[in-house]
């Protein structure tokens, strides 16, 4: 599977890389990984998906939100490799959910990140190795925060 073909075979138009918020890169490049920093779910419009799943966030609106953090994060491995034809595989991804103390679907929401990466990379390239976890709070409350590890092609 093309990964940059496919993006436009789905209609996804990808948005600009993100930039740091903070005193870090957003990816580095060791060997043939790629390690991405945590991104969370900025809109095009510069806003973010905020909020407690589980308080007021429904599932969908987590796994909508998780989406977005994906469509950033391959904006991300585009601007670090120069295409996602690079992309060997996805090697292991972590997500983080902003939810209420019950709340107990955590790999649902991440599923929503996860999906796309299987759309656009195919099951054996997008499909990785995952943990997905609550967090009391993420950074601005945003919904999900997730980082990932991808290997790269010379």
């Amino acid at each position: 599977m093309n990964p940059e073909r496919r993006l436009a075979e789905l209609g996804i138009e990808l948005p600009p890389a993100s930039k740091p918020m903070g005193t870090y890169v957003p990816w580095v490049q060791t060997g043939n990984l790629l390690f991405l920093s945590g991104l969370g779910p900025r809109r095009p419009d510069g806003t973010f998906v905020a909020g407690k799943l589980g308080a007021g966030v429904s599932i969908e609106q987590g796994r909508e939100a998780a989406r977005i953090v994906g469509l950033n994060m391959l904006a991300n491995i585009r601007a670090a490799l120069g295409s996602l034809d690079r992309v060997e595989r996805v090697v292991k991804t972590l997500g983080m959910v902003n939810s209420a103390p019950d709340f107990d679907q955590h790999p649902k929401v991440i599923d929503g990140f996860a999906d796309l990466f299987v759309e656009v990379f195919g099951e054996d390239r997008g499909r990785g190795a995952r943990s997905a976890v609550g967090m009391a709070a993420l950074p601005m409350q945003i919904a999900v925060e997730v980082e990932t590890i991808v290997q790269v092609r010379d």
